[in-house]
């Protein structure tokens, strides 16, 4: 049967040169009613109502503080460039570090509270030792001079912001126009010619309403105001979030390197387990077979008796068995299977000292009890190192005892561990031998170097001709 349904008339085809018309995607309709629904609830929305209150109490933080930081660090660079208060200005200047940094934890922790911008607490300063020593730490402190710079970029910040809070704060005065004419009144023949009046954020152009009719239309204007105002503020915001992730959160190369160093402790601990899971299995599994093979083979040449002229062939089952043989093979097993044992319990120590289970300074007491050379031992660790940071530790002064004992031709060594002012474990090993070590091609010494290396440690060997020598290894508590 033939369909006799009318049909719409084919599209006139495009003049010559002209394209043909695009047809409409039907994605960008849903997508444009989406944005309007969007921009129409941005006034109602959790965000935008965050935003506004990070701008209203951000004001008084950054006003106040950014005017003292600007005051004392004039007052502090003035005085460090005077020949007479030197000292005095490095002490403000250090102050407004330090108030800057407080500052700057205010801003992160307000801005965490508010806008959901989780950033990481600002790195701590280096420790100094002593009084000049910490003067320069605070003076050398990168983290807290970018903390200084957010608050001068946070004192004009703070006021826009301000600024963009009073596109609310007139907004809903205008929207409570009418409401206001009819509960303080205001009488159009009172003879001074002047309304009441519109609230506006612009600088410019006073408005003033006359009758309550107009008063709608300052009500229409404060819906407005109200509708524009999430916008000035999400600029404000935006660019304090920036400034934040710049001067207060971790610079990019050092949250690349704080990343670098997490995975490294990672690695370096999941190392030292696996070799301890090894050297567990090599203790618990081969060893005690191995054993188990030894009194086995020990069993058998007990069975088979002292050798004697008498036993040399025997016959059983038809076969003539040399017992001399036998027990010769027996007895070679017995001894391969003592010394592999023996090699095997060298492997596990050398994998992971049990002594080190009881932490590193009984580890190197077991150490100096086994020197032939006197050792005086003295350590103080009040804080256990993490298990990599014991495991090179040990094995760092094993090597410079063995070194010593070999090579230096000492009567006495001195072994001192202990946990430095700042925060670092420090190994020293000095001993009153002829000298002359040093860290090159060839050298043991080398070998510690290495093994310190892939931890931020360091080897440090004083040994001039003649002695004494002194080697001090230096290591973080934690990979």
């Amino acid at each position: 049967m033939r369909d006799t349904r009318p049909t719409a008339p084919p599209a006139p085809p495009p003049l010559c040169g002209q394209a043909a018309p695009a047809a409409p995607s039907p994605a960008v309709a849903p997508r444009r009613r989406a944005l309007a629904r969007t921009v129409a609830r941005a006034p109602l929305t959790r965000r935008s109502l965050a935003e506004a209150l990070h701008c209203l109490l951000a004001f008084p933080l950054g006003l106040v503080g950014g005017v003292l930081v600007t005051v004392l660090l004039a007052v502090g660079a003035g005085l460090t460039v005077s020949l007479l208060g030197a000292v005095i200005g490095l002490l403000v200047l250090v102050g407004v570090v330090r108030l800057a940094r407080a500052l700057g934890e205010a801003h992160r922790r307000l801005a965490g509270a508010l806008l959901g911008e989780r950033l990481p607490r600002m790195a701590p300063p280096q420790r100094g030792a002593g009084l000049f020593g910490r003067l320069d730490a605070w003076l050398r402190d990168g983290t807290g001079w970018r903390a200084v710079t957010y608050a001068l970029a946070k004192l004009p910040l703070c006021v826009l912001g301000m600024y963009a809070v009073l596109w609310w704060l007139t907004g809903l005065l205008n929207i409570t126009a009418p409401l206001r004419w009819g509960v303080f009144g205001q009488a159009a023949d009172s003879g001074d010619g002047r309304g009441m009046p519109v609230l506006t954020p612009l600088p410019f152009g006073g408005l003033e309403v006359h009758s309550f009719a107009g008063t709608f239309a300052a009500c229409a204007l404060g819906v407005a105001l109200l509708w524009l105002a999430p916008w000035p503020t999400r600029l404000v915001v935006e660019a304090d979030r920036r400034l934040l992730h710049a001067l207060v959160g971790p610079a990019r190369l050092a949250d690349r390197v704080r990343d670098l160093e997490e995975t490294r402790a990672l690695a370096v601990d999941d190392s030292v387990a696996l070799l301890r899971r090894v050297e567990r299995d090599l203790h618990d599994g081969a060893q005690v077979r191995l054993v188990a093979v030894a009194m086995s083979l020990d069993m058998a040449k007990e069975r088979l008796g002292a050798p004697g002229d008498g036993d040399a062939v025997v016959h059983c089952g038809g076969r003539a068995i040399d017992l001399a043989r036998v027990r010769q093979l027996v007895e070679g097993a017995h001894r391969n299977a003592t010394e592999a044992l023996g090699e095997l319990r060298d492997l596990a120590r050398g994998l992971h000292p049990p002594a080190l289970d009881d932490g590193l300074p009984d580890a190197l007491a077991t150490l100096a009890a086994r020197s032939s050379i006197p050792v005086d031992l003295t350590a103080h660790v009040p804080r256990r190192p993490t298990p990599a940071i014991e495991t090179i530790a040990y094995f760092c002064a094993a090597e410079l005892l063995a070194n010593a004992i070999k090579h230096s031709g000492a009567t006495r060594i001195d072994l001192t561990v202990a946990e430095g002012d700042d925060g670092r474990l420090r190994l020293r090993v000095a001993d009153d031998g002829r000298g002359g070590a040093a860290v090159g091609a060839g050298s043991g010494l080398t070998g510690l170097v290495q093994r310190v290396r892939p931890v931020d440690g360091r080897l440090d060997v004083d040994s001039p001709e003649g002695g004494p020598t002194t080697a001090v290894v230096e290591l973080p508590m934690r990979a």
